[in-house]
Parts: structure tokens; C-alpha cells; sequence
């Protein structure tokens, strides 16, 4: 095992930028992650999509209804393995028997009716731990549909949170791309005006068309990006896509950037992981199909029993002289099955060592996506700052590539240029904002999305149901 996530060292905290979202965020190795960790980005409508998405979406009742099933299966087996099964019979026949059936072919055939009641008991022993092993692989399936449900609760909040944060960079990047196409139209009038008055050439007007046109032209793609994200949000949180217009809508603005980041220790992600536990759970249930497999090549003894009552009239049903009874005991010993015993214990193991190197993969992928994530963060708040300075600087340069140009102390090319590079820089910037929301998200679901935290039981809310 490390005790760390990364090759080098991760700083005390990442840099800053002077923009929105470019606060400086520390590291807490050792701290909890809250159960409800969306709500450190302080945004009411974050936090009311959450919500409805854990009331609404389909994914949630599946994954309990799956870990229903796997209880209840486990309850039913319970019962079989390892209690003694007691059956009450009663049955009545009317029946005719021919001379024949006694050597006496020409003998006249007797009538008779028989009542018959009666209760059984049979019971096997398990020697050899065969029923317990069984009982030990469904409570293991029952684990592993735990934390399936765990898993599906993170991915879905997960989910919306980078839905949401998508939606807002899209938003910004339009408001964005709008302001910009407000400035080109202006400079394309004045353009024009200078044109009228020779202080602009025809190829002055018609460059500044092309750069308005070209700016237009990336419009479309980004609103068709944003329905498609609100269509997505809609069916994370439940709804119809035809209803989504009635859902929060999400703006930069509106997110604050968690500064305090609760890590999780190394040594802690192997019990908080939802995919590790459930991929855990696999390995035991296969640990114990391998003692199921073993305990059916082994002996096995059986125990059964009846009693009851017979008799020709059924007033008599309880009466003197009328009770049955059997009692005995089997023993099986397989002997020879042509290789199937031995061949499924082989199988049994072969499924252990499948199920041991996929715990295994996802335990590397786990400290891989964790890893990624703090990477991400650190490279996430340099790229910001040097994306802030890059738009700090196209915006002067622009502003003063105007100012030279309405002298006329630069050349329509420049002014062009000076257009383009602010446009890139501002587009960026948004994008370089929304990654850091995104990836400290990205984050939260690495580290297990404190489920630990959370008040209720899953195996004790589906017990509860099952008792319904």
C-alpha cells in the first residue's frame, strides 16, 4: 500500500487567479468528505436539481429493487438450507381394485375409499458446510448490490453536478460569444462609416464581415450544445426532455469554488470506494462458491421423517389403530460423475482468480481517478491564472489596437488579429473557470462522494420494505 496519491507531492494549495472561480484551494488529507458535498458550491439551484434527481431519477428505485432481489433471494435460502422442512399432506382417494390384482382373475372387483393425513420431516445435515458456504456467497451478492446502490447514488449526483457546471460554462460561453458579435457589429458600422468617408478600404469592410460571420457561425454549436445538456439534466433528474425548460438554470456566477478540499488518506479508499466494495463483495461470494463446490464432493446425510394417520373412513381419520409413521436417514457419497464434480471445483477457483485480478483493477483504477483528479485541480488553477493574464492582455490589446486604428496608426489586419485573440482568450477563460468546478467534482467522486456519511441504512431500508 502508499500513503500517497501522486508520484510528487502535491503543494499546500493551488494558485490563484484575480477572476471568478480562481480562488486558491488547500488540501485536507485525513478530513471526511460530507455526505451532501455538492453543497459546497453554495448554489441554491445546484443543490435543488440534487434533490430532485435523488427523488425522481429511475436509476435509484433500481438499484434497490436489485438489492431487494439479492436480499430476499438470501432470506429464501436461509430458510431451505438451514432449517428442517415440515410439510402437512392430507389427501382422500376412491379406488377400485379387480380380482386379478390378488391371483384371482374372476373374483369381483373391490371398492374402497382411503383418507390419509399426514406431516414430513426432512432435514439435511451439512457436514461438510457446503449450505453455509451458500448462505455466506448470497450474503456477499447482497453486499455487492449494496454497493452497487451506493455507486449509482454517487454517479447520479456526480452526474448532475457536471451537467450543471456544463450548462454554465455553455451559458457563458453564448453571453460570451453574444457580446462579442454586439462589439463586431459596431466596429463593422463604424467600418462601413469610415468606408464612406475613404478612411477604409472595400477589403477593410468585407474582413470585418468574414470575422462577424465566422463568430455567428460558432453560436449554433454552442446553444445546440446547451439543449442537448438540458436534456441530459432533465433525464438525470427524472423528467421529460419536452419538460426541461422548467428546470433551475445554472450560471457561473452562481457556483462558488470549494477552498477547503477534504482527502481522503490513502489507506482509507479501499473502504470507501463503492466500485472497490462491490468488486470485494464478488471476490467473497466466489471465495465461497469455491467451499460450495468443494462440500457437494464430499458425503451427505440426510434425515426424514413423517407422521400421520390412515384410514377407509374419515370419521375415523383420528381414531384408535390409525396412526403411520417412517423415520430414516440417508447417506450419498458421489462416487463417479465422470469428472463434473472435480471440474466445477476447478471452475469455482478459476472464478476466485477472475474475481481477485478485477478487484485488483479496480483498486489501481481507483487511486488512478484520484490521482487524475489532484493532478487535474493543480494544473486546472495554473491553466486559470495564465488564462486570466492571457485575457487581461488581449482585452488591453484590443482596446488600445482600436484606439490606434481610429487614428489610423495600425492597419485594418492588426485591429483583425487583435479581435481574434481576444475572442480566444475570453472563450478560454470560461472554459478554463468551468474545468475547475468540473474537476473538483471529478474530485468528490474519486474519494467515494461520502456515502459513509449518510444517516440511513440501505440494507436496513430494504429489510424494511421486504417486511412489508
Amino acid at each position: 500500500m502508499t500513503n500517497r496519491y501522486t508520484a510528487a507531492a502535491l503543494p499546500g494549495k493551488t494558485e490563484n487567479a484575480p477572476v471568478a472561480g480562481g480562488a486558491a484551494q488547500c488540501f485536507k488529507p485525513g478530513e471526511d468528505i460530507p455526505a451532501k458535498w455538492w453543497k459546497l458550491f453554495h448554489c441554491r439551484e445546484l443543490d435543488l436539481l440534487v434533490r430532485m434527481g435523488i427523488a425522481q431519477s429511475r436509476t435509484l428505485p433500481a438499484a434497490r429493487a436489485a438489492l431487494r432481489q439479492a436480499y430476499e433471494n438470501e432470506r429464501s435460502q436461509a430458510g431451505a438450507l438451514l432449517y428442517p422442512k415440515v410439510d402437512a399432506t392430507a389427501s382422500a382417494v376412491r379406488q377400485k381394485f379387480s380380482g386379478a390384482a390378488f391371483g384371482e382373475p374372476g373374483a369381483p372387483g373391490i371398492i374402497f375409499n382411503l383418507f390419509n393425513a399426514s406431516a414430513a420431516v426432512s432435514y439435511m445435515f451439512d457436514l461438510f458446510g457446503g449450505s453455509r458456504r451458500e448462505l455466506e456467497a448470497l450474503g456477499a451478492q447482497v453486499d455487492y448490490q449494496r454497493f452497487q446502490l451506493e455507486g449509482a447514488y454517487i454517479a447520479l449526483t456526480a452526474n448532475i453536478v457536471t451537467a450543471a457546471v456544463q450548462e454554465a460554462s455553455l451559458r457563458a460561453q453564448i453571453s460570451v460569444t453574444r457580446k462579442i458579435l454586439a462589439d463586431q457589429e459596431d466596429q463593422l458600422r463604424i467600418v462601413k462609416l469610415q468606408l464612406g468617408l475613404g478612411g477604409a478600404s472595400r477589403p477593410d469592410v468585407l474582413a470585418q464581415m468574414a470575422q462577424l460571420a465566422q463568430t455567428r457561425a460558432g453560436l449554433p454549436p454552442l446553444e445546440k450544445a446547451l439543449s442537448h445538456t438540458r436534456h441530459q439534466m432533465a433525464v438525470l433528474t427524472g423528467v421529460l426532455p419536452s419538460n426541461s425548460g422548467g428546470l433551475p438554470e445554472i450560471d457561473l456566477d452562481s457556483l462558488h469554488l470549494p477552498q477547503r478540499l477534504p482527502l481522503s488518506l490513502p489507506s482509507m479508499l479501499l473502504r470507501r470506494r463503492p466500485d472497490i466494495r462491490a468488486s470485494e463483495a464478488l471476490l467473497h461470494a466466489a471465495s465461497a462458491q469455491i467451499g460450495v463446490a468443494t462440500a457437494n464432493m464430499l458425503p451427505q446425510i440426510t434425515f426424514t421423517g413423517s407422521i400421520g394417520t390412515e384410514t377407509a373412513r374419515v370419521e375415523d381419520i383420528f381414531g384408535k389403530d390409525t396412526s403411520i409413521w417412517s423415520l430414516g436417514m440417508s447417506f450419498l457419497q458421489p462416487l463417479f460423475h465422470g469428472g463434473e464434480l472435480k471440474a466445477k471445483r476447478r471452475a469455482a477457483v478459476d472464478a476466485y482468480e477472475q474475481a481477485l485480478a478485477q478487484y485488483q483493477e479496480a483498486v489501481l483504477e481507483a487511486f488512478q481517478n484520484v490521482a487524475d483528479s489532484l493532478r487535474a485541480l493543480d494544473r486546472d488553477a495554473g491553466t486559470l491564472k495564465a488564462q486570466a493574464q492571457a485575457w487581461a492582455v488581449a482585452k488591453d490589446s484590443l482596446d488600445v489596437t482600436r484606439k490606434q486604428f481610429q487614428l489610423g496608426a495600425v492597419s485594418y489586419l492588426q485591429l483583425l488579429n487583435a479581435q481574434r485573440q481576444y475572442q480566444l482568450a475570453r472563450i478560454s477563460l470560461v472554459q478554463a473557470q468551468a474545468a475547475r468546478f468540473a474537476d473538483t467534482a471529478a474530485l468528490f467522486q474519486a474519494l467515494g462522494g461520502g456515502w459513509w456519511q449518510r444517516k440511513f441504512s440501505a440494507v436496513a431500508d430494504v429489510a424494511a420494505g421486504g417486511a412489508k
